[in-house]
């Protein structure tokens, strides 16, 4: 989950050089002109610092820092201009629908926008990029000793930890990684608003929400909606897994009623939830008789093998294969002689082909389903590459997302089967099904919350709502409203516990993790009814299914080019993103949990 995903977000953060403006009123002409200009420049600018981006990411030095800090200060100061240029044309009469499209991609899709004070925009980059580079050399501990973050993130799902070393590492990890964070991330909010406000925003949050064809608050009803209409099964979820908990661990750790130890769900962040389902497994039916982690490594996969085994899916859907490229340039495992962002990411380097994965794999279930995520960017990457340059990106933010998530729903024992890493005889029968929907619903339903709260928490930051004081207090606040979870332990006055999660040092914009979460469901459902499948909709795999891959690339293709909503329908026959295709995925476990909720006080 994912950064640099989109040449796009990229792009609106370089430099390149605009026509002078005719001295009468802008024409519809002027404002084509001005368009083709920016595509011209902007898709060869990128192509540069991508190139060093990916250096800095992959190699990260203090000089790495400073070039990556660089060439995006000049970009960052350059694309206001453009967005600022962009909007003198917003009521031009006769524009396209086209060029009128371009122009709000131009204006709106900046993430971190600079104000046009001298030094602003290197003041911006060079705190953001120290940031991401903070993030990425963090260390926590475990039994005193230091540990990397991305093998913290492993043993936080490690079960044979007891909770004194999940709250050790949990504790440590916010402490040195988020808290010296605070001032800086402070600093760097103020000035990005300074730069949405000369765009005509009201601030950064809401520059952010105005890039979903729809009105800023409109975006913030129908998100919030859906979550509503997912609540009642998150929430009977969150009752289960509690209880489950409190029988593993007693009252002193975590009680039978109120929020749940966030240390204690299997992830640093308590975003999935999916590692502790040994502790939550229905007796007798939650026995799945297989991981894909221990799979791989009976059958003695490389991670170079589950990569390969992620671009077999996408090739049986009838797409060509990666270029070479892809297997001489990414990143798969984490060097041991440098530094680098372990956070797996998908790159399109030159807005054609050389198309990239970085990750720091590891042979487990985790990262073989991430892989099969990161890959649905790279195909989605490919696949655009003949749009204009402005229609370089998914439909919307969530569709780039959505595209590896939903591939990854068809990771079913019967594609674990097809694929030679289970024996048909262990494909476990009907009456595990609850099991297998209690393990999804681990991580996709438990993150919904989470997917909603990051974003609703920077919009508090950026509208003022929120005040650098109060910012670790909010954040715990929105985390118990929404997930109904709390720290180990008190927390510090200077403590700043959101900064320990890699998307708020990155500036990656994090609703569309929820909008993915509700969209795959969706695009799941399609292809299973394109693909003819007639049983449970959970045990559907479209592995294979050519006619699915025909349209689904369909919709990929558009990129872009036209609202959401008309490539929801193009793929969906739908124009609404709604939780219904989730809820139905997931109804018989829903009315499982309830069953076995009987008694139990909900909520927190």
């Amino acid at each position: 989950m994912k950064a640099m995903i989109s040449t796009l977000s990229l792009a609106l953060s370089l430099a390149v050089a605009t026509p002078a403006l005719a001295q009468s009123a802008p024409t519809a002409a002027d404002a084509d002109a001005f368009i083709a200009s920016v595509e011209k420049d902007l898709f060869d600018y990128t192509v540069e610092a991508s190139q060093v981006n990916w250096v800095n990411s992959t190699y990260l030095t203090e000089d790495t820092d400073a070039m990556a800090s660089r060439i995006n200060a000049v970009g960052t100061e350059k694309s206001v201009k453009y967005a600022l240029e962009a909007a003198k044309f917003k009521d031009v009469a006769g524009l396209s629908a086209d060029t009128k499209r371009k122009l709000d991609i131009l204006r709106t899709g900046i993430v971190l926008p600079a104000p046009t004070t001298p030094g602003a925009a290197a003041e911006l980059n060079t705190i953001a990029t120290d940031l991401q580079s903070q993030y990425g050399k963090g260390r926590g501990t475990l039994n005193g000793k230091e540990i990397s973050g991305s093998d913290i993130e492993a043993e936080m799902g490690n079960l044979q930890n007891t909770p004194a070393q999940f709250a050790e590492m949990w504790t440590s990890w916010h402490d040195k990684v988020g808290a010296p964070m605070k001032d800086d991330y402070a600093k760097m909010v103020g000035i990005a608003n300074a730069g949405a406000k000369e765009l005509g925003f009201a601030d950064t949050g809401a520059m952010w929400r105005s890039g979903y064809d729809m009105p800023p608050e409109e975006f913030a009803k129908v998100t919030e909606q859906i979550w509503n209409d997912m609540k009642p099964l998150y929430m009977a979820l969150h009752t289960y897994v509690r209880s489950k908990l409190n029988e593993k661990y007693g009252d002193a750790v975590q009680p039978k009623t109120g929020p749940i130890r966030a240390d204690l769900l299997g992830n640093m962040w308590a975003q999935e939830w999916g590692n502790i389902y040994p502790l939550v497994a229905p007796a007798g039916t939650g026995d799945l008789g297989y991981d894909i982690g221990d799979l791989l490594t009976a059958q003695g996969k490389t991670p170079l093998d589950m990569v390969k085994a992620g671009e077999n899916f996408y090739s049986s859907l009838g797409m060509a294969p990666l270029p070479e490229t892809f297997w001489k340039r990414s990143q798969f495992l984490k060097p041991a002689d440098r530094e680098v962002v372990c956070h797996a990411s998908a790159w399109d380097v030159d807005n054609k082909d050389d198309i990239r994965i970085k990750m720091c794999i590891k042979v487990n279930a985790d990262d073989f389903i991430t892989i099969h995520h990161e890959l649905g960017h790279n195909y989605y990457q490919r696949a655009y590459n003949k749009q204009p340059f402005l229609y370089l990106n998914g439909a919307n933010d969530g569709f780039h997302e959505a595209i590896g998530d939903f591939v990854a729903l068809s990771i079913t024992p019967q594609y674990l089967v097809d694929i030679g890493l289970l024996d048909k005889s262990k494909v476990p029968s009907a009456d595990k099904d609850i099991g297998l929907l209690l393990r999804q619903a681990m991580d996709k339903v438990a993150f919904l919350p989470f997917g909603l709260l990051v974003d609703r928490w920077r919009w508090g930051v950026f509208d003022g709502s929120i005040q650098p004081a109060d910012y670790n207090k909010k954040w715990t606040e929105l985390r118990t409203q929404y997930q109904g979870i709390v720290p180990p332990g008190e927390r510090p006055a200077n403590a700043f516990d959101a900064g320990a999660k890699f998307h708020i040092p990155g500036n990656t914009p994090y609703t569309r993790y929820f909008l993915a979460r509700v969209l795959q469901f969706q695009f799941y459902q399609a292809a299973c009814k394109q693909a003819g499948w007639k049983g449970p909709l959970h045990r559907c795999s479209f592995y294979g299914n050519k006619e699915v891959g025909a349209k689904l690339n369909a919709m990929l293709e558009m990129g872009a080019s036209k609202p959401w909503p008309d490539a929801l329908q193009a793929f969906t026959g739908s124009r609404e993103m709604s939780g219904k295709a989730m809820a139905d995925y997931f109804a018989p476990l829903k009315k499982w949990l309830d069953q076995q909720n009987k008694g139990k006080p909900q909520g927190w």
